[in-house]
């Protein structure tokens, strides 16, 4: 029997204001909004494909795949930063003619993005056909700078965002085995997911933990042995890569190390400020794995909560951390808002986000070079936020307590079903 129009918005106006916007958006999403959305994605593609400087950062590790097929070692350019095992994965890209890797490498890394999405949108029951899901990448595209940012360069982080949310996704469904070989495939190309190891050992999960660690071993291993002076790697790249790159890298490093000090923070302090936040960060995550009482979704929010104050805490110290880092973790906390209590539904994570959007208006002084000082405002911001989430006390919820003989409840407000009696009384 339908309601009527009365009753369904008496009961719709008593929803929170969070709920009924989730229920609008996990309505089957109308087949204009599919096309709309697609045209959309390829729009970005071509756009990007059409530019003089797409994939710059891909180039490095073409390059040195190429180095490597003409007998070189990888390690004489400083700007390769990757394990020996990235060198064998971009083999095949090196044998794509370069007219052809225009075209592919934009709706390659797209396709990376679509599928972290899609991940965790499973990992949390969301239609794949609702308008969350159909929305999503379009909306990010348009107004996520980062992620058009990261399409035109091409950098391998792209394989991060995709791994991560798969990664959770099997580690829910009880398949930590697969999931940490999947980490360790992701590490193997860049090793961004390196700090998710901590999330195995909370879990204590040994056998997925090993997959994560074997796998970019192995194929490292078997890198070095067929390129020339693999021990550049530890020499030259290493102590560049610690000491937080060059002039080159530090306009875009979002990391407080590199941002504060060109606010006329001294240096000393400014990596006592990043190990701290770092450190409060872990502790959140810590916190968060062991809190459990509160979680009415099977566990995946906590996964993905602590999953992701684990790498937020990691690019706070990370040397350097780019904008299209956070794209690693913003998928699993933007699919998390189906679920009550979620970071999503505070204001503040929105307002973190904000200095990421492509429509709102900023100074001259803080466009180009210096977009890192609003980097690492949304970096700090969003940690803060999780953080916060992760720290707070869990609630308390009074279930009713059924007694030997008690009578069976008729009273309106108690819809609950009655407990079966007990051999002997609860006090």
């Amino acid at each position: 029997m339908g309601l009527r129009p009365g009753i369904w918005l008496m009961r719709w106006e008593a929803r929170p204001p969070g709920d009924r916007l989730v229920g609008l958006l996990l309505r089957p999403a109308p087949r204009s909004w599919q096309v709309l959305c697609l045209a959309v994605l390829l729009g970005s593609c071509v756009s990007t494909s059409l530019r003089e400087n797409w994939g710059s950062d891909n180039a490095f590790v073409v390059k040195a795949a190429q180095t490597l097929l003409e007998g070189g070692s990888p390690y004489e350019d400083k700007r390769f930063l990757y394990l020996p095992s990235a060198v064998l994965m971009a083999v095949p890209e090196a044998l794509v003619p370069r007219g052809v890797l225009r075209w592919v490498l934009p709706v390659g890394m797209s396709g990376l993005l679509g599928i972290g999405w899609l991940a965790a949108l499973r990992l949390f029951s969301v239609p794949l056909r609702s308008r969350l899901a159909v929305a999503g990448p379009a909306v990010l595209a348009l107004l996520y700078k980062p992620w058009a940012n990261l399409v035109l360069i091409g950098n391998w982080t792209a394989v991060s965002a995709a791994a991560l949310p798969l990664a959770l996704l099997l580690a829910h469904r009880r398949s930590w085995g697969w999931a940490g070989l999947v980490v360790g495939l992701a590490i193997a190309c860049k090793p961004m997911l390196v700090p998710v190891g901590l999330l195995f050992l909370l879990a204590r999960q040994w056998r997925g933990l090993a997959a994560a660690v074997l796998v970019p071993l192995g194929m490292s291993l078997a890198g070095a042995l067929l390129m020339p002076s693999p021990s550049l790697f530890f020499t030259r790249t290493l102590p560049f890569l610690l000491q937080g790159q060059d002039a080159y890298a530090l306009p875009w490093d979002a990391s407080p190390i590199a941002v504060l000090p060109r606010l006329g923070v001294p240096q000393p302090l400014a990596v006592l400020v990043a190990f701290a936040g770092a450190a409060a960060g872990l502790w959140a995550a810590w916190a968060r794995w062991r809190r459990t009482e509160e979680d009415a979704d099977q566990g995946e929010l906590r996964l993905v909560e602590t999953a992701c104050m684990v790498m937020l805490a990691a690019f706070l110290v990370s040397r350097p951390s780019f904008d299209h880092y956070l794209l690693v973790v913003l998928p699993l906390l933007l699919a998390s808002a189906v679920r009550p209590g979620s970071a999503p539904r505070s204001p503040w994570f929105w307002l973190a986000l904000t200095p990421q959007l492509a429509l709102v208006p900023w100074p001259a002084e803080l466009a180009h070079k210096r977009r890192a000082f609003k980097d690492c405002a949304t970096l700090c911001g969003l940690a803060f936020v999780l953080a916060r989430r992760a720290l707070r006390s869990g609630r308390v919820i009074l279930k009713p307590v059924t007694t030997a003989g008690s009578p069976p409840r008729t009273e309106p407000e108690c819809a609950a079903t009655p407990a079966a009696s007990a051999s002997r009384t609860a006090f």
